[in-house]
């Protein structure tokens, strides 16, 4: 099975703007598609901007609404997959959700966010309550996440034991919390034998400042590629092949003991 080739777009778009970040993700999939990417991931919330406040019930939109429809026709045109963040309105209710589309345009997943971060976040979304989705692009099995969900190991591992090949965390990961993307993300690759895409935006935007760092990390803990601080689109490779000979090489998940773990939970 040939390696996925996976692109990283690191922006955080014009917050308020849906039609500019929109045109902006039609730009970045051009580009990953001319460099050969079937996967494109944008940053948590992306489709709207994070630092939105009273805005967020006013630019929320159902799962198969205008802008999932206007980005099929995107993914359809550059014939890669496109992972998304963007405020879901479902009823009453409001999610801090990331869609993937398919590169013929079907939506292949939702997720919404399980963890909220923060005043904002609790403001205003309502925390999603399936902790792990998946879906498969070109055979390999996709897991998604947002953000602060990843940092709990627990929610890592699950995907682990459902053998999510490739986790797909859209993320608006700010100052002074970089050692997440520079120590924690590769950890958990490693400790969990599956490639991580962690994706964030970047530089001042409102109160809060993103610090970038997006990188691809492997199932050996290294990082496959990393973007800096600023606006950027790096490219990684997810290798099935390396994945199945690390995990048969890796006893973490062979070696563990469950029923050791009730006071977990």
């Amino acid at each position: 099975m040939p390696p996925l080739r996976t692109a990283l777009l690191q922006s955080s778009g014009r917050p308020g703007s849906v039609a500019e970040n929109i045109k902006a993700l039609d730009e970045a999939a051009e580009r990953a598609a001319a460099a050969g990417a079937r996967l494109l991931v944008c940053p948590e919330l992306f489709l709207t901007g994070y630092a939105i406040g009273d805005d967020v019930p006013l630019l929320a939109e159902p799962a198969d609404g205008a802008s999932a429809q206007t980005v099929a026709s995107i993914a359809v045109r550059h014939g890669l997959a496109v992972l998304y963040g963007y405020p879901e309105r479902a009823d009453e209710l409001i999610f801090n959700s990331a869609q993937l589309i398919g590169p013929d345009g079907t939506r292949l997943a939702n997720y919404r966010k399980t963890h909220l971060f923060g005043c904002f976040e609790q403001q205003w979304f309502t925390p999603g309550e399936q902790t792990v989705v998946q879906t498969e692009l070109d055979g390999v099995r996709i897991g998604i996440m947002i953000c602060y969900d990843v940092e709990f190991p627990e929610n890592v591992r699950a995907h682990a034991l459902a053998a999510t090949d490739l986790l797909l965390v859209p993320t608006a990961q700010m100052h002074p919390f970089q050692f997440v993307p520079e120590s924690v993300v590769p950890v958990r690759a490693f400790e969990n034998q599956m490639y991580v895409a962690y994706v964030n935006r970047t530089g001042p935007e409102g109160e809060f400042e993103f610090v970038g760092l997006s990188c691809l990390a492997g199932p050996d803990g290294t990082v496959r590629t990393r973007a800096g601080r600023g606006e950027e689109l790096v490219i990684g490779e997810v290798d099935p092949e390396f994945l199945s000979a690390s995990r048969a090489a890796n006893p973490y998940l062979r070696d563990r003991r469950p029923g050791l773990y009730g006071s977990l939970v």
